[in-house]
């Protein structure tokens, strides 16, 4: 088991244990804070938006053309903006540092 870093909508950090194979959305999900994923993971709503620290995007598997399309919705788009549903923890990314993003 590892960790990743998620900073709240209020910038604090928190560091949760992660489970190999989860998708982020759900580690965090697990851990009591809101994320979104209104289409529980399906990659159809956009809404489990995080912004992944710059030190970490060029680690992940780049988004697909069905996340890209999901992307185009979120009206504050940052350049490391990924879908958390659609990042799978793997022991690579042990540390991964990820800030939620307000929906609203």
């Amino acid at each position: 088991m590892g960790v990743i870093q998620v900073i709240d909508t209020n910038n604090v950090s928190h560091i949760l244990e992660a489970v190999e194979g989860w998708r982020v959305m759900e580690i965090i999900r697990e851990h009591g804070f809101e994320v979104g994923g209104l289409c529980g993971g399906a990659c159809a709503c956009a809404t489990c938006h995080v912004e992944v620290h710059a030190e970490w995007a060029g680690k992940l598997y780049p988004a697909n053309d069905d996340e890209e399309a999901m992307l185009d919705e979120v009206p504050a788009l940052s350049p490391t903006s990924r879908l958390s549903c659609q990042i799978i923890y793997t022991e690579d990314l042990n540390g991964l540092a990820v800030k939620l993003v307000a929906n609203g």
